[in-house]
């Protein structure tokens, strides 16, 4: 299974679905996997949330709270057993034709952005289902978990 942000994102908010997406990771028979760019989504997207809830969203976010959240994320990635896939050789080419065929930049009714498009290629690259919040995936032919 591979991992994107919006799942690691939705499990560590404590978001409604948070209980079911953890159970996936769970029930999972195949290893779970995640990228550097999945984990960066994570980290900032977490960190910018924490940061709204204290400090409104005219504050800048706390260099400090992204340190803590990446702690938080790497400890939560560990606790699963999650392991990290490099991106290397020719992903960015399965990311190129995700943007081609799903992307925002095309009007797909997906519209997958660049975090999006490398979780796309990634699973489809290990031949990994993927574990996502949202809908964007589901109007892919990507495999979901």
């Amino acid at each position: 299974m591979f991992l994107d942000a919006s799942a690691i994102v939705a499990i560590l908010a404590r978001e409604e679905d948070a209980g079911y997406l953890l159970a996936k990771i769970e029930m999972s028979e195949r290893p779970v996997f995640y990228s550097p760019l999945s984990m960066f989504e994570a980290v900032i997207s977490l960190a910018r949330i924490i940061s709204i809830s204290h400090f409104g969203d005219q504050a800048p976010t706390p260099p400090e709270l992204i340190d803590q959240v990446e702690e938080d994320v790497e400890k939560f990635m560990e606790t699963i057993g999650a392991r990290q896939l490099s991106i290397n050789g020719p992903l960015h080419r399965g990311a190129i034709n995700a943007a081609r065929n799903y992307g925002r930049f095309v009007a797909h009714p997906a519209r997958l952005n660049f975090g999006d498009c490398f979780s796309y290629a990634c699973a489809k690259e290990y031949r990994l289902p993927l574990l996502f919040k949202g809908d964007d995936f589901s109007r892919t032919d990507i495999e979901a978990v």
